[in-house]
């Protein structure tokens, strides 16, 4: 780097601290490391044809860090949120989660992984119609056999994370497209989760929403939540502290806010 260089204009993705966990093929990363995937490939026979969606990933994610990742549609980034989210398992290569291997893993094993280290943020809230904002965040718990106490202590705290203390007693239509997705953050936040996995988040929300919950997020972030958010925008990417943009299976480029506004002329 020369003397004059700022440091954002260094791809984060080359560094040398990244690049030395990264080449570190089959071993544990350190316990700063959340997420760590090497050469992971995803492909799917189609009929006589082989998609590959993934064709050699690799990325380092640090605990508390706040990512997006981004691309268009065929880009494979729903394929690393998959693989991310242990909802699939790779063709190839290394995923560590939290210091475990998952990328070989059973679909029993990773289904006890997702439960104990993921909270999911989905484009469409999934919340209970009939059930109070409290109960819907308490659900997570009733099937973790958390004791009823404890299950309203958690989604209680859950909730005023989210600025949303005053609604727990609301149903879903009782509350804006914004407050239902912060009741959706709140119960992906009750396990006390490693990341929050947050899929397209905003897709159901107009502009004004959009930035009402990634403020959110930038608070959770703020708190030391590792947050890891999927999103084909350019402009709700630029709200994380560093954004992964993969096309045609590869990373793209893997840069801090400032350059990635920067190349995107944000």
């Amino acid at each position: 780097m020369s003397p004059t260089q700022d440091m954002t204009d260094i791809p984060i993705g080359t560094t040398a601290e990244r690049q030395v966990v990264l080449g570190q093929s089959g071993a544990a990363p350190e316990a700063k490391w959340v997420i760590v995937t090497r050469a992971l490939k995803r492909e799917y026979d189609m009929g006589s044809e082989v998609v590959r969606a993934l064709r050699g990933v690799d990325v380092a994610i640090a605990r508390n860090e706040y990512v997006a990742i981004m691309g268009p549609s065929g880009s494979g980034k729903s394929t690393l949120m998959n693989l991310i989210g242990c909802l699939d398992t790779p063709t190839a290569g290394e995923y560590w989660l939290n210091g475990t291997l998952v990328s070989s893993m059973t679909d029993d094993q990773l289904a006890r992984i997702r439960n104990k280290e993921i909270g999911f943020v989905f484009q469409t809230f999934n919340l209970l119609p009939r059930a109070t904002a409290l109960h819907n965040v308490e659900l997570p718990l009733v099937y973790a056999g958390v004791g009823a106490e404890e299950r309203r202590r958690r989604a209680s705290e859950a909730l005023e994370r989210v600025q949303l203390g005053d609604r727990m007693d609301h149903k879903p239509n009782e509350l804006s497209g914004g407050q239902r997705q912060r009741v959706a953050i709140a119960r992906a936040l009750v396990n006390r989760p490693s990341i929050l996995l947050a899929d397209e988040p905003t897709g159901n929300l107009d502009s004004a929403t959009s930035e009402e919950i990634m403020k959110v997020f930038e608070e959770l972030a703020s708190q030391g939540q590792t947050v890891i958010m999927v999103t084909h925008e350019a402009d709700i990417a630029a709200h994380a502290r560093r954004v992964v943009v993969l096309r045609d299976g590869v990373v793209h480029s893997d840069d801090r806010r400032e350059l990635f506004t920067q190349k995107a002329g944000l």
